[in-house]
């Protein structure tokens, strides 16, 4: 019998197709939803509409997928969500117009809901339970390079093969790629009893009904905030009196912002409680709108840099709390449900957000605002577990 891999090569593994997985689904339409729409004869919009489409489904399949990592354990989930991106996408590759592409993005909705972040999350809670928050976070500092690697990636083989041979190009990379290193490189799983086993015993092992729903409330606010910045950041720092050329240079501070403060949990905030990780997060979003908006233009640089360092821990923080207020036992579905509203909230922001924005330029910022003040205040009701 072989040795089980390392918690390292673990992370590792995890990190690089998380990385592979985020690359070439949530962050393609940026690259090639041009080139797609050109040839369709629609609007950017439209294929925008239709990838929108795909994570709601994604956040209405999350518990059940969650739910079979519960049971099965996350090697098997994982692999087979690759064959599922390859299948999406290679059909995309050859979609012969608009319906057959929204099949195509259905089936991308499914991969999404068994292959990206919580999917990765409960598949380290069913490994290694209470002691898997160092590995959520190593996950995320590796994976937090998709767009990095993903956006150039897809723009060369655009250039190179076409929209079409872009998709074929990653639905390969699942297959060569993705497939050998989560089937053979991912632990085995115990059985869900014994990954149970270090839960909170008595009552405490069933989760609260008003914890979950702020929880919920929590990462759905998180998730709005996210999305409707990650599309109109740019926008919004014009909106505030920035340059177009400053808006795109300080735009181009989210990723190391973000990085920078997974980093920063991953050594200083180690030893602290997620709930402490997550309150300080929630606070960054409403610190960087009052930044904003006092202070104007100059103020943008500032304004990206605490929007993402904040917005960096509460990637992690969808992982960590949920396993400290909850426990490891029945992690995966109990993910799926808690981050059902999120994923809801990221398809839908882009586009209500970008109506407030059209309306009230930088002042739509009130609303995540609000939103990130609200977070902060239902974070210090829950309680961690002890």
């Amino acid at each position: 019998m072989t040795a089980a891999p390392s918690r390292a090569v673990t992370v590792a593994v995890l990190g690089t197709t998380q990385t592979l997985s985020w690359a070439s689904s949530y962050y393609i339409p940026a690259i090639l939803a041009a080139p797609i729409a050109t040839e369709f004869g629609v609007s950017r919009a439209t294929i925008f509409g239709v990838f929108s489409a795909a994570l709601l489904l994604t956040a209405f399949l999350g518990p059940a997928a969650g739910r079979a990592i519960d049971q099965r354990g996350g090697r098997d989930v994982l692999a087979v969500s690759n064959l599922v991106f390859a299948a999406g996408l290679a059909l995309m590759g050859v979609s012969p117009g608009l319906p057959v592409f929204c099949l195509a993005w259905a089936i991308m909705g499914v991969a999404m809901a068994m292959g990206l972040y919580d999917a990765a999350f409960a598949t380290l809670a069913g490994l290694y339970g209470k002691e898997a928050r160092n590995s959520i976070t190593g996950i995320t500092l590796i994976a937090g390079f998709a767009s990095t690697v993903g956006w150039p990636a897809s723009a060369l083989m655009e250039a190179e093969w076409g929209w079409r041979g872009a998709c074929l190009g990653w639905a390969a990379l699942h297959v060569v790629l993705g497939l050998p290193l989560n089937r053979l490189l991912i632990p085995r799983a115990p059985p869900p009893a014994k990954a149970g086993a270090g839960a909170a015993g008595g009552a405490d092992a069933a989760p609260r009904v008003l914890d979950m729903a702020l929880l919920a409330f929590v990462l759905a606010t998180a998730g709005f905030s996210a999305a409707a910045l990650g599309a109109h950041l740019p926008g919004v720092l014009q909106a505030a009196g920035a340059t177009a050329a400053a808006a795109v240079a300080a735009g181009a501070l989210l990723g190391p912002a973000q990085v920078g403060a997974r980093i920063l949990e991953f050594g200083f905030l180690r030893k602290v409680s997620p709930l402490v990780s997550a309150r300080i997060a929630a606070a960054a979003h409403p610190v960087a709108v009052v930044v904003l908006l006092a202070g104007g233009a100059p103020m943008a640089a500032i304004f990206v840099l605490i929007h993402g360092a904040g917005n960096g821990m509460l990637t992690i923080t969808r992982g960590t709390l949920p396993l400290a207020l909850f426990g490891p036992a029945g992690y995966g579905h109990r993910q799926g449900v808690v981050t059902a509203p999120a994923r809801a909230a990221q398809a839908l922001a882009p586009f209500g957000f970008g109506l407030l924005v059209d309306a009230y330029g930088a002042q739509a910022l009130w609303l995540t605002f609000a939103l990130g003040l609200a977070a902060l205040g239902a974070l210090f009701v829950l309680r961690a577990r002890a």
